[in-house]
């Protein structure tokens, strides 16, 4: 388990102080694959770099399997930061060197064997998918195959940890989809515990099982991805969720529409359950669907509709209670 325990990261100036990353407090369980996403500036990269103390906190502690490392120097600190691996953004890969020995690099540093190296590298390309890569230098692999490399590299050395910064911010969607589902088969495969940051909110509800919202170096909402994205509490994690579901209507809809507009969010069975028929059928009026989608998160539905309900207000009334009584929530937005 990796327990940040009220980590603050603080950057000095001349003119001021900065604090990156503010008492930040987060348990994250073995195995499982943990995200933290925010906007540019959020401070999501420093923090993840406190774990393997590539940055040191200001103040709190990082704790590995119930050991504090924080104050970790030399060997100790070599030690520990050879159980965990990290997969960057930019790859990072050494272009003078081919695919083989990019990936061999850590264990060379580690003082691996040769014996061991050579047995080790094709087990990880093997992994990855680039077992015909081996003599290939960086120049002439895509950027997906870059991004493989440093996946089989990060895991080199066997690590119980394995740190993701942007992964896939660097790679067109497609790759994207291929990369991720690579991360959480080796997750699936390996059991290793994987921490993985982004921006994007897809990348977080295709992959991750548990997730952190960070703002301005505050992280404002934990929980189950699935949890996040079907009621999300804070106005920040509000504000990404609803731009990454895309449910906005045209202008001419709003200035046109007659009666009221709800959003409704259905999860968990009801969002397979005909309870929109039924309010239909129940108080005989027509209730029109402008904009929705079901989406399955974690193996779990999601669905979350926009509709147009045009009857007395006290029929919508009646209706609102109807669909709150068998949703997750309803929330009226006009009319």
């Amino acid at each position: 388990m990796v327990s940040i325990e009220n980590v603050t990261v603080e950057f000095q100036s001349k003119e001021a102080s900065f604090k990156a990353v503010d008492t930040i407090n987060l348990q994250i369980q073995e195995g499982e694959i943990f995200g933290i996403v925010g906007t540019s500036g959020a401070g999501k990269s420093t923090l993840i770099r406190t774990i393997n103390l590539l940055q040191k906190p200001t103040s709190g502690k990082i704790w590995i399997d119930g050991e504090d490392i924080t104050d970790y120097t030399g060997h100790a600190l070599r030690t520990v930061r050879h159980t965990i691996g990290m997969i960057f953004q930019h790859f990072n890969l050494i272009h003078t060197k081919t695919v083989f020995n990019n990936i061999a690099f850590p264990m060379v540093i580690a003082g691996a064997s040769k014996e061991a190296i050579a047995q080790r590298v094709p087990e990880l390309l093997e992994l990855v998918g680039l077992s015909d890569k081996m003599d290939v230098y960086p120049s002439k692999l895509s950027g997906g195959q870059k991004q493989r490399v440093g996946i089989a590299r990060a895991l080199a050395n066997n690590p119980r940890i394995l740190l993701c910064d942007e992964p896939t911010s660097a790679l067109d969607l497609e790759t994207t989809n291929a990369i991720l589902d690579l991360l959480k088969d080796i997750n699936k495969k390996l059991g290793i515990t994987t921490i993985l940051i982004t921006h994007e909110m897809d990348v977080i509800k295709k992959i991750c099982t548990k997730v952190a919202v960070m703002d301005k170096g505050v992280v404002v909402e934990t929980g189950s991805v699935y949890d996040i994205f079907s009621l999300p509490q804070h106005p920040f994690t509000q504000k990404l969720v609803a731009h990454t579901l895309n449910l906005e209507l045209p202008p001419r809809i709003l200035k046109d529409v007659k009666g009221c507009l709800i959003k409704v969010v259905y999860n968990g069975e009801k969002a397979e359950e005909p309870i929109l028929s039924d309010a239909i059928r129940t108080f005989g009026v027509n209730i029109n669907v402008l904009h929705g989608k079901i989406e399955y998160i974690d193996e779990k539905p999601l669905g979350v509709l926009i509709l147009n309900i045009d009857a007395s207000s006290t029929q919508v009334e009646q209706i609102i209670e109807y669909l709150k009584e068998r949703t997750a929530s309803v929330e009226v937005f006009h009319g």
